[in-house]
Protein backbone atom coordinates (compact mmCIF):
# COMPACT_ATOMS: atom_id res chain seq x y z
CA UNK A 1 0.00 0.00 0.00
CA UNK A 2 1.34 3.43 -0.94
CA UNK A 3 2.35 5.70 1.91
CA UNK A 4 0.10 8.65 2.59
CA UNK A 5 1.57 12.10 2.08
CA UNK A 6 1.53 14.71 4.82
CA UNK A 7 -1.39 16.49 3.10
CA UNK A 8 -3.35 13.25 2.79
CA UNK A 9 -2.87 12.43 6.48
CA UNK A 10 -3.89 15.97 7.44
CA UNK A 11 -7.05 15.72 5.32
CA UNK A 12 -8.00 12.30 6.67
CA UNK A 13 -7.51 13.44 10.26
CA UNK A 14 -10.33 15.96 9.83
CA UNK A 15 -12.95 13.21 9.40
CA UNK A 16 -13.93 11.76 12.77
CA UNK A 17 -14.24 7.99 12.70
CA UNK A 18 -17.82 6.71 13.02
CA UNK A 19 -19.23 10.26 13.15
CA UNK A 20 -22.40 11.03 11.22
CA UNK A 21 -22.33 14.62 9.96
CA UNK A 22 -25.18 16.95 9.09
CA UNK A 23 -25.48 17.98 5.45
CA UNK A 24 -24.28 21.48 6.39
CA UNK A 25 -21.17 20.07 8.07
CA UNK A 26 -20.41 17.62 5.28
CA UNK A 27 -20.77 20.27 2.57
CA UNK A 28 -18.10 22.36 4.28
CA UNK A 29 -15.89 19.44 5.32
CA UNK A 30 -15.70 17.93 1.82
CA UNK A 31 -13.87 21.09 0.76
CA UNK A 32 -11.42 20.86 3.66
CA UNK A 33 -10.46 17.20 3.16
CA UNK A 34 -9.73 17.58 -0.53
CA UNK A 35 -6.01 17.16 -1.20
CA UNK A 36 -6.12 16.91 -4.98
CA UNK A 37 -4.17 19.53 -6.91
CA UNK A 38 -7.07 20.03 -9.32
CA UNK A 39 -10.68 21.17 -8.93
CA UNK A 40 -12.02 17.80 -7.80
CA UNK A 41 -15.61 16.72 -8.29
CA UNK A 42 -17.95 16.39 -5.33
CA UNK A 43 -19.83 13.10 -5.46
CA UNK A 44 -22.71 11.70 -3.48
CA UNK A 45 -23.71 8.07 -2.93
CA UNK A 46 -27.22 7.35 -1.66
CA UNK A 47 -28.07 3.80 -0.59
CA UNK A 48 -31.77 3.11 -1.09
CA UNK A 49 -33.96 0.43 0.44
CA UNK A 50 -34.93 -1.08 -2.91
CA UNK A 51 -34.28 -4.30 -4.80
CA UNK A 52 -33.15 -3.16 -8.28
CA UNK A 53 -33.63 -6.69 -9.62
CA UNK A 54 -37.38 -6.08 -9.44
CA UNK A 55 -38.79 -3.82 -12.16
CA UNK A 56 -41.25 -2.19 -9.74
CA UNK A 57 -38.37 -1.07 -7.49
CA UNK A 58 -36.10 0.42 -10.15
CA UNK A 59 -35.24 4.05 -9.41
CA UNK A 60 -34.03 6.24 -12.25
CA UNK A 61 -34.68 9.77 -13.35
CA UNK A 62 -33.25 13.21 -13.99
CA UNK A 63 -32.61 16.26 -11.85
CA UNK A 64 -31.58 19.81 -12.69
CA UNK A 65 -29.04 20.85 -10.09
CA UNK A 66 -29.65 24.50 -9.07
CA UNK A 67 -25.94 25.33 -9.36
CA UNK A 68 -24.96 22.93 -12.13
CA UNK A 69 -22.19 20.36 -11.88
CA UNK A 70 -19.27 22.68 -12.55
CA UNK A 71 -18.31 20.41 -15.40
CA UNK A 72 -18.07 21.45 -19.02
CA UNK A 73 -20.41 18.82 -20.46
CA UNK A 74 -19.72 17.81 -24.06
CA UNK A 75 -23.01 17.30 -25.88
CA UNK A 76 -23.52 15.53 -29.21
CA UNK A 77 -26.82 16.28 -30.95
CA UNK A 78 -27.70 13.56 -33.45
CA UNK A 79 -30.35 15.33 -35.49
CA UNK A 80 -31.74 15.80 -38.97
CA UNK A 81 -30.66 18.93 -40.91
CA UNK A 82 -33.79 20.88 -39.95
CA UNK A 83 -32.81 20.67 -36.26
CA UNK A 84 -29.10 21.45 -36.60
CA UNK A 85 -29.39 25.22 -36.14
CA UNK A 86 -31.53 24.76 -33.01
CA UNK A 87 -28.96 22.40 -31.49
CA UNK A 88 -26.03 24.71 -32.28
CA UNK A 89 -27.78 27.76 -30.83
CA UNK A 90 -28.46 25.85 -27.61
CA UNK A 91 -24.74 25.10 -27.23
CA UNK A 92 -24.28 21.55 -28.53
CA UNK A 93 -20.57 20.80 -29.05
CA UNK A 94 -21.13 18.42 -31.96
CA UNK A 95 -24.09 18.48 -34.34
CA UNK A 96 -24.88 16.15 -37.22
CA UNK A 97 -26.06 12.65 -37.96
CA UNK A 98 -24.59 10.11 -40.36
CA UNK A 99 -20.97 11.26 -40.02
CA UNK A 100 -21.18 10.96 -36.21
CA UNK A 101 -22.97 7.62 -36.37
CA UNK A 102 -20.03 6.35 -38.41
CA UNK A 103 -17.53 7.86 -35.97
CA UNK A 104 -19.26 6.10 -33.07
CA UNK A 105 -19.28 2.85 -35.04
CA UNK A 106 -15.53 3.29 -35.46
CA UNK A 107 -15.12 3.68 -31.69
CA UNK A 108 -15.39 7.43 -31.07
CA UNK A 109 -17.20 8.26 -27.80
CA UNK A 110 -15.55 11.51 -26.68
CA UNK A 111 -18.80 13.06 -25.40
CA UNK A 112 -20.67 13.13 -22.08
CA UNK A 113 -24.28 13.20 -23.30
CA UNK A 114 -26.03 12.39 -26.58
CA UNK A 115 -29.31 14.11 -27.42
CA UNK A 116 -31.40 12.91 -30.32
CA UNK A 117 -34.86 12.69 -31.91
CA UNK A 118 -37.35 9.79 -31.86
CA UNK A 119 -36.93 9.32 -35.63
CA UNK A 120 -33.19 8.78 -35.22
CA UNK A 121 -33.35 6.14 -32.47
CA UNK A 122 -33.70 3.34 -35.01
CA UNK A 123 -30.24 4.19 -36.34
CA UNK A 124 -28.76 4.16 -32.83
CA UNK A 125 -30.02 0.67 -32.00
CA UNK A 126 -27.09 -1.16 -33.66
CA UNK A 127 -24.67 1.02 -31.65
CA UNK A 128 -26.07 -0.12 -28.31
CA UNK A 129 -23.01 -2.25 -27.56
CA UNK A 130 -20.79 0.83 -27.85
CA UNK A 131 -23.05 3.41 -26.18
CA UNK A 132 -24.81 1.28 -23.54
CA UNK A 133 -21.81 0.35 -21.36
CA UNK A 134 -20.66 3.99 -21.40
CA UNK A 135 -24.04 5.31 -20.32
CA UNK A 136 -24.38 7.28 -23.54
CA UNK A 137 -27.51 5.73 -25.06
CA UNK A 138 -30.22 8.43 -25.26
CA UNK A 139 -33.42 7.66 -23.38
CA UNK A 140 -36.87 9.33 -23.46
CA UNK A 141 -37.09 9.02 -19.64
CA UNK A 142 -33.97 11.14 -19.21
CA UNK A 143 -35.19 13.71 -21.73
CA UNK A 144 -32.45 12.97 -24.24
CA UNK A 145 -34.83 11.63 -26.89
CA UNK A 146 -37.11 14.51 -27.79
CA UNK A 147 -38.27 16.86 -30.52
CA UNK A 148 -37.36 19.80 -28.27
CA UNK A 149 -33.67 19.50 -29.09
CA UNK A 150 -32.72 23.05 -28.10
CA UNK A 151 -34.36 22.74 -24.70
CA UNK A 152 -32.74 19.35 -24.04
CA UNK A 153 -29.26 20.58 -24.96
CA UNK A 154 -29.63 23.74 -22.85
CA UNK A 155 -30.79 21.76 -19.80
CA UNK A 156 -27.86 19.35 -20.00
CA UNK A 157 -25.42 22.23 -20.36
CA UNK A 158 -26.99 23.98 -17.35
CA UNK A 159 -26.53 21.01 -15.01
CA UNK A 160 -29.27 18.48 -15.69
CA UNK A 161 -28.05 14.99 -14.82
CA UNK A 162 -29.62 11.57 -15.06
CA UNK A 163 -29.21 8.83 -12.48
CA UNK A 164 -30.03 5.17 -12.07
CA UNK A 165 -29.81 2.88 -9.08
CA UNK A 166 -27.05 0.28 -9.46
CA UNK A 167 -27.35 -3.43 -8.68
CA UNK A 168 -26.45 -2.76 -5.05
CA UNK A 169 -29.26 -0.25 -4.58
CA UNK A 170 -26.97 2.79 -4.67
CA UNK A 171 -27.35 6.03 -6.61
CA UNK A 172 -24.02 7.66 -7.54
CA UNK A 173 -23.95 11.23 -8.85
CA UNK A 174 -21.58 14.15 -9.27
CA UNK A 175 -23.12 17.23 -7.66
CA UNK A 176 -20.45 19.89 -8.09
CA UNK A 177 -16.82 20.83 -7.57
CA UNK A 178 -14.77 21.52 -4.44
CA UNK A 179 -14.41 25.09 -5.72
CA UNK A 180 -18.16 25.57 -5.10
CA UNK A 181 -19.00 27.24 -1.80
CA UNK A 182 -20.54 24.97 0.84
CA UNK A 183 -24.04 26.40 0.39
CA UNK A 184 -24.09 25.46 -3.31
CA UNK A 185 -22.87 21.93 -2.58
CA UNK A 186 -25.57 21.56 0.07
CA UNK A 187 -28.35 22.85 -2.20
CA UNK A 188 -27.32 20.57 -5.06
CA UNK A 189 -27.26 17.57 -2.70
CA UNK A 190 -30.68 18.46 -1.32
CA UNK A 191 -32.15 18.75 -4.81
CA UNK A 192 -30.91 15.28 -5.74
CA UNK A 193 -32.07 13.58 -2.54
CA UNK A 194 -35.48 15.27 -2.61
CA UNK A 195 -35.90 14.08 -6.21
CA UNK A 196 -35.04 10.52 -5.11
CA UNK A 197 -37.62 10.72 -2.33
CA UNK A 198 -40.30 11.79 -4.81
CA UNK A 199 -39.41 8.77 -6.95
CA UNK A 200 -39.81 6.26 -4.11
CA UNK A 201 -41.41 3.11 -5.58
CA UNK A 202 -44.66 2.07 -3.91
CA UNK A 203 -43.25 -1.46 -3.69
CA UNK A 204 -40.30 -0.31 -1.54
CA UNK A 205 -40.80 -1.26 2.10
CA UNK A 206 -39.01 -0.18 5.26
CA UNK A 207 -36.39 2.59 5.35
CA UNK A 208 -36.04 4.12 1.90
CA UNK A 209 -32.97 6.38 2.24
CA UNK A 210 -30.63 4.12 4.19
CA UNK A 211 -27.38 6.07 4.03
CA UNK A 212 -25.75 9.03 2.30
CA UNK A 213 -22.04 9.58 1.78
CA UNK A 214 -20.32 12.60 0.26
CA UNK A 215 -16.77 12.65 -1.06
CA UNK A 216 -14.47 14.49 -3.43
CA UNK A 217 -12.60 12.72 -6.23
CA UNK A 218 -9.75 11.51 -3.99
CA UNK A 219 -11.15 11.88 -0.47
CA UNK A 220 -12.76 9.27 1.78
CA UNK A 221 -16.53 9.35 2.18
CA UNK A 222 -18.23 11.54 4.78
CA UNK A 223 -21.29 9.91 6.34
CA UNK A 224 -24.34 12.19 6.38
CA UNK A 225 -27.34 12.07 8.71
CA UNK A 226 -30.20 11.28 6.34
CA UNK A 227 -32.62 13.36 8.42
CA UNK A 228 -30.52 16.49 7.88
CA UNK A 229 -31.22 16.38 4.13
CA UNK A 230 -34.99 16.68 4.48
Amino acid sequence: MAKLTKKQKEALSKIEKNKIYSLDEASALVKEVNFAKFDASVDIAVRLGVDPRKANQMVRGVVSLPHGTGKDVKVLALVTPDKEAEAKEAGADYVGLDEYLQKIKDGWTDVDVIVTMPAVMGKLGPLGRVLGPRGLMPNPKSGTVTMEIGKAVAEVKAGKIDFKVDKYGIIHAGIGKVSFDAAKIKENAQELVQTLIKLKPTAAKGTYVKSIYMSSTMSPGIAIDTKSVN
